[in-house]
């Protein structure tokens, strides 16, 4: 087995306290950084959403394998070149005003590093003027994802939506919207870009609206 094949199945099953030891391993032997993240670690989450979404494994499995990956990155941040990485930009993430549920938006901004990009988390219980707030602080956004569990605040995500449009910003980023409640019907009530049923399912949706 390549050094490459073994990150990606430590991450797979989830090996946290053993991939930094390995990341060290295959770096002296040789392999190179930049495909270690890519076709190790990323490949392994990109087939790990697909089974998350084929329901042959769930949240648990999905979430030990995400912080394996996290602790994989961490370990080879020191030798990744700087264009190289798979950098798919900046995404803000946070749960709407008045909800207090982070378990699914915790698992969606794993999904989202673990698939390249550079995640911003704003917590819970975030207003619309948060949101705006931390757009223009990093302009460079692509994707907000904005998630409600509770159908009393729902309307929270129109707010936020409405209020992008009101500062003038709507165009400038692509709006993601999750969460139990959630439909695909809602999503085009509000004029969201874009509604996913679960973390892999978003993550995937994420890399197609940043390409």
């Amino acid at each position: 087995m390549s050094k490459v094949d073994e990150i990606r199945e430590l991450v797979k099953k989830g090996k946290g306290k053993l991939i930094a030891a390995a990341v060290k391993e295959a770096i002296d032997a040789g392999a190179d950084a930049n495909e270690l993240l890519n076709v190790g670690m990323i490949g392994a989450m990109d087939e790990v959403g697909a089974q998350f979404s084929e329901g042959k494994i769930f949240v648990p499995e999905m979430l030990v394998a995400a912080k394996a990956m996290k602790k994989g990155v961490e370990a080879l941040q020191p030798y990744l070149s700087a264009d190289g990485s798979s950098g798919l930009g900046k995404l803000i993430i946070g749960t709407v005003a008045g909800d207090l549920h982070d378990i699914g938006k915790n698992l969606v901004a794993m999904m989202m590093e673990s698939g390249g990009f550079e995640v911003i988390d704003l917590g819970v219980d975030v207003s619309p003027e948060k949101f705006i707030e931390a757009v223009k602080n990093n302009p460079d956004t692509k994707i907000v994802c904005c998630s409600a569990l509770l159908t009393t605040t729902m309307p929270a995500i129109k707010s936020t939506i409405d209020a992008f449009k009101e500062a003038g910003i709507r165009d400038q980023v692509k709006i993601m919207i999750g969460g139990a409640p959630v439909t695909q019907k809602y999503c085009e009530e509000v004029g969201a870009d874009a509604y996913t049923a679960d973390a892999a399912a978003a993550a995937q949706k994420a890399k197609e609206l940043a390409a």
